[in-house]
């Protein structure tokens, strides 16, 4: 499977897109000596060039450094989203798929409710109710892909559990608990860490949305979504505010696409 995807340039240039952006969120001074606060009025809209990569904003930061040091927060609000929906997802079509009958009937058509509504506006009527803040935004970002994963899950446990070495473990006297922690989960859990890879981008571009419509952290806190909203008065004349920033995020999503694609192509 390594050399498959080694063999693999767009998948090895998304991947390397992305282990920069994880390693500029934890270690960001390793791309910028710049601070994300540092305010310089005299140098206030410099395009982009040499001494500001990103160029400056309406205060005269660097925002290059504005945007490695916002990742931390959409990274964190991404990897509660993801946890949330993970746990919640996992259990709920765990009990689904396995159990069946009526317990299977009332939990499809809770889920078929949360599918029937857009996953952003859930979101939005959740960290409504909940408040501002990062927080807030990954809980409600994590709940609206929540049926997502609980649908694929319970759709591999149906078909585990159907498969022979299932019925051969049965029939050698294993319990239902044991058949699900040894033989059940672990083979119905490829389609779910694809999802997992694909929904990171869903949750990315929900979290940069809420946070443009200002549910997010506050300012001058640098999240990426909040410096695409600060730049929108400013297209005409100063189009990298929004553009750059916004291009930073589109290449991330597109990245983990491509890596949530690739890998399920290798693994079928």
């Amino acid at each position: 499977m390594i050399g498959q995807l080694a063999r693999k340039p767009v998948f090895l240039v998304a991947l390397g897109y992305l282990l920069f952006v994880v390693v500029s969120a934890f270690w960001p001074r390793l791309f910028t000596a710049a601070g994300p606060y540092d305010t310089h009025p005299e140098a206030a809209i410099l395009p982009p060039g040499p001494g500001h990569l990103f160029g400056t904003d309406t205060y005269g930061r660097d925002l290059w450094t504005r945007v490695l040091y916002g990742s931390p927060l959409t990274i964190e609000a991404t990897l509660i989203a993801l946890g949330i929906a993970l746990v919640a997802g996992l259990s709920l079509g765990i009990v689904s798929g396995f159990f069946g009958g009526v317990t299977d009937a009332l939990l499809m058509r809770v889920i078929d409710v949360l599918l029937a509504i857009p996953g952003l506006l859930l979101a939005l009527s959740i960290v409504t109710a909940l408040g501002y803040g990062t927080i807030p935004v990954a809980v409600a970002v994590g709940v609206g892909i929540v049926p997502g994963f609980a649908r694929t899950t319970r759709a591999e446990v149906l078909r585990v559990k159907t498969l022979p070495y299932v019925e051969a473990a049965r029939a050698a006297g294993a319990s239902w608990s044991r058949v699900l922690l040894r033989h059940i989960l672990p083979n119905s859990w490829g389609p779910v860490a694809v999802l997992a890879v694909l929904d990171g981008g869903v949750a990315i571009i929900a979290i940069a949305s809420l946070s443009f419509l200002g549910f997010g952290a506050a300012p001058p806190a640098a999240e990426w979504g909040t410096l695409i909203a600060d730049g929108r008065n400013y297209l005409v004349t100063a189009w990298w505010l929004s553009l750059l920033p916004g291009l930073f995020v589109a290449l991330l999503v597109l990245s983990l696409n491509h890596i949530s694609k690739t890998l399920q192509e290798i693994t079928r």
